[in-house]
C-alpha cells in the first residue's frame, strides 16, 4: 500500500508539474521553473533572505542572468525574477535590496599561498619598491624595529621595476650587522640573504649548486646573497619557523584581506616551494586550518593542495575522511614543480635566454621522479597540478600526462598545470585535446610584458605568452587565480587585466588578440574555477543547491563592467552571511 501511494504520489507532482509549464511567461520563469524543481528539498523551511532588484550574473548557463535570488540555511534556494521568489518569503525573512548593483557569484582564487601571504602581512613588504634607495631604506627602517640577532623576513621585490639590477648582500650588509636577513622576490623562486644569513648558513665559494638551484655568484666566485629555488633551502633551514599562534593570525590576515577582495573560496597550495620542507603545509593542514575549523574561526572557504612527494598520506587521509571535511575545507590534490620562474631565469625554455644564451632555465625535480610521484598519485585517485612557466616545462609536462597509463581513461581527472604562462608553437591545442586545465595568473603578465621581452626576446614573447584566448578557443578550461603573495588577491583588477592586457606604461594593449571578454573572465574566476578544483557541486555559480556565496559590486551598469570601467567590491557574503562590507556600519 505504501509503494502504492508513492507512485501514485509522485505521478500527481509530476502531472501538476507538466500542467504549470505553460503558465509561466517568457521572462526567465520557466527556466526558473526547472531550477526551482531541481532544489525543492530546500525549499520546505522557506527563505532567510531574499536578494532582490539587481542584475544578478549566476555564471549558470540555464539561467544566466537574474534579478532576486532567495535564500535559506546558507544555499541558493531559488533564483529568478521577484515574483517568482516572493512566495519563499517567511515572517523572519530579511531583504537586501541591491537598488540595481550588480551581483556576481563568490570569486574563487585558483592559486593562493594563503598562509605565506598573511605572514608576509606582517613582514617587511617590498613591493612596488622601485629604485635601490628605497629598497635600502625599507630594510634600515624595518631593522631599526628587530632585536639584535633577530632574523628580518620579507619579500616581493621585483628587480625589473628599477631597472633590472639584482640586489646583493652588499646593499644592506652594513645597515644589519646584527640580524640574519632572508627577502624573497615577488615569484618566490629567488631570494636575497645578507651577509650575516649566508655565514649562518655556512655558504661560501667552496659550495656547490644544489640540484635544481643555483647560488647566484659575482666574478670572483663568491656569492652575492641571491639564491635561486632549491638553494633557498641552504637559508631557510636555519630560519625559526613561525609559531602555531602566528600562522593561526596569518589566516585570520589572509581570510579578512580576501574578503574585502570578493573571495570567498581559496586554492591553497600552502608554504611549498623548492627548497622548502614538505611538512609545512601538513603542519598548517592540522594545526591552523582543523584547528580553525574546529573553533569557528574558518571565515573563507579552502580547497588544499599538498606536495606530491606525500602522495601517500594525503591517500591515507582521504580514505578515512573522504574529500569534503567540512564547508569549509575541502582535500584537492597533490603539487609538484617542473621549473623555476621566467624572473629568477629558471623556467625552461627550449631556446636560451635571450639575455643569457647559456642557460635554457632549470628543471627542478628529476623526470622519472615526477612520472613515477604523478603515476601513483593518479592511480589512487587524486587531482595532479604540476608548476609549469617555460614552454619546455609545459611541453614536459603534457608529454608525461599523455604517457600516464589509460586503463582508466574514463576517469575525471582534471589534470592541471599551474601558470602556463609561455607556450611553444602547438602547444595551446594540447591543453583542449588532452582536457589539462590552464591555472593562469593574468596580472602577473603586468610584470612580465617588459621582462619577457627582454629576457626571451620579443619575437618569442609575442608568439607565446599568456595565450588567454588561443586557450580557450582550442577548449581549454581557464582558472584564474594570484598566486598570492606573489602577486595580490584582486579578481575585479585581474579581470581587468585579462581583458586590456595593457601593462604599466604601456599605451597599446600586449598581444591584443588574447584580450578576454567580461564574461569569459567572470567565468574563469567562479564556474571554471569550481571546475578545476571538484568544487563546482557546490560553489562557483549562484545556483539552487549551492553555497549562497555572492559579491556586490559598485556599479548598476552592465555595459560600464564590460568595458573595463574600474568596480569594487561593496560587499562580500559567505553562505548567505556578510562577511564584509565597505560600510563600517555594515561589518559584523
Amino acid at each position: 500500500m505504501n509503494a502504492l501511494w508513492v507512485i501514485v504520489s509522485a505521478s500527481f507532482v509530476l502531472l501538476l508539474s507538466v500542467a504549470s509549464i505553460p503558465l509561466l511567461n517568457n521572462n526567465g520563469n520557466y527556466l526558473t521553473y526547472l531550477l526551482n524543481w531541481r532544489s525543492s528539498s530546500f525549499l520546505s523551511e522557506g527563505a532567510d533572505l531574499l536578494v532582490t532588484n539587481g542584475t544578478i550574473y549566476t555564471s549558470d548557463e540555464a539561467l544566466p542572468f537574474a534579478d532576486s535570488m532567495a535564500i535559506g540555511n546558507g544555499r541558493i534556494l531559488r533564483v529568478g525574477n521577484y515574483s517568482s521568489i516572493k512566495e519563499l518569503a517567511t515572517s523572519w525573512t530579511k531583504e537586501l535590496n541591491l537598488d540595481g548593483k550588480i551581483v556576481v557569484p563568490g570569486f574563487i582564487d585558483s592559486h593562493v599561498h594563503f598562509i605565506p601571504g598573511g605572514l608576509l602581512m606582517a613582514l617587511v613588504d617590498l613591493r612596488g619598491v622601485n629604485t635601490k634607495d628605497l629598497f635600502v631604506d625599507k630594510i634600515r627602517k624595518a631593522v631599526a624595529n628587530v632585536k639584535h640577532g633577530s632574523w628580518l623576513l620579507g619579500g616581493g621585490w621585483n628587480d625589473d621595476i628599477w631597472g633590472g639590477d639584482l640586489p646583493m648582500a652588499s646593499w644592506i650588509d652594513s645597515i644589519t650587522p646584527h640580524n640574519p636577513v632572508w627577502l624573497t622576490r615577488m615569484d618566490g623562486h629567488m631570494g636575497l640573504a645578507n651577509t650575516l644569513a649566508l655565514t649562518l648558513a655556512g655558504i661560501s665559494r667552496n659550495n656547490d649548486n644544489p640540484n635544481g638551484g643555483a647560488i647566484v655568484r659575482d666574478d670572483e666566485g663568491e656569492p652575492t646573497g641571491l639564491l635561486i629555488d632549491s638553494a633557498m633551502k641552504l637559508v631557510l633551514h636555519h630560519i625559526p619557523e613561525a609559531t602555531v599562534d602566528e600562522r593561526r593570525e596569518a589566516l585570520k590576515r589572509a581570510s579578512n584581506h580576501a574578503l574585502k577582495r570578493g573571495v570567498t573560496t581559496v586554492v591553497d597550495f600552502g608554504r611549498y616551494f623548492p627548497g622548502a620542507s614538505p611538512e609545512q603545509s601538513w603542519e598548517d593542514f592540522s594545526d591552523v586550518y582543523k584547528w580553525a575549523d574546529l573553533s569557528g574561526n574558518m571565515m573563507t572557504r579552502v580547497c588544499l593542495f599538498f606536495p606530491m612527494e606525500t602522495w601517500s598520506r594525503l591517500v591515507d587521509l582521504m580514505s578515512k575522511s573522504g574529500r569534503v571535511l567540512s564547508q569549509w575545507i575541502y582535500l584537492g590534490g597533490v603539487k609538484a614543480f617542473a621549473d623555476g620562474s621566467l624572473g629568477s631565469n629558471s623556467a625552461l625554455f627550449h631556446e636560451p635566454y635571450a639575455d643569457d644564451p647559456n642557460n635554457y632555465g632549470l628543471q627542478v625535480v628529476d623526470q622519472d621522479g615526477l612520472y613515477n610521484m604523478t603515476l601513483s598519485s593518479d592511480k589512487f585517485g587524486l587531482q595532479v597540478s604540476i608548476h609549469a612557466i617555460g614552454d619546455k616545462a609545459n611541453d614536459l609536462i603534457l608529454d608525461m600526462y599523455a604517457s600516464l597509463p589509460s586503463e582508466k581513461q574514463f576517469r575525471d581527472r582534471r589534470y592541471r598545470i599551474e601558470h602556463a604562462q609561455h607556450l611553444a608553437p602547438g602547444t595551446v591545442a594540447r591543453f583542449g585535446e588532452q582536457s589539462v586545465i590552464a591555472s593562469v595568473q593574468p596580472d602577473h603578465l603586468l610584470d612580465d610584458a617588459d621582462s619577457a621581452t627582454k629576457k626571451i626576446g620579443s619575437e618569442r614573447a609575442e608568439r607565446g605568452s599568456y595565450l588567454f584566448k588561443s586557450l580557450l578557443t582550442n577548449n581549454a578550461q581557464l582558472a584564474f587565480g594570484s598566486d598570492w603573495p606573489v602577486a595580490d588577491i584582486n579578481p575585479l583588477k585581474s579581470i581587468r587585466t585579462s581583458m586590456k592586457r595593457m601593462p604599466p606604461g604601456w599605451e597599446k594593449a600586449w598581444i591584443p588578440s588574447e584580450c578576454l571578454c567580461l564574461e569569459d573572465a567572470l567565468k574563469a574566476y567562479t564556474i571554471s574555477a569550481a571546475h578545476a578544483c571538484f568544487l563546482d557541486k557546490y560553489v562557483g555559480s549562484l545556483s539552487p543547491g549551492k553555497y549562497a556565496d555572492f559579491v556586490v559590486l559598485s556599479t548598476n551598469s552592465w555595459e560600464d563592467f564590460a568595458t573595463g570601467v574600474n568596480v569594487d567590491v561593496e560587499a562580500t557574503y559567505v553562505g548567505g552571511s556578510k562577511a564584509y562590507s565597505i560600510k563600517p556600519e555594515d561589518q559584523k
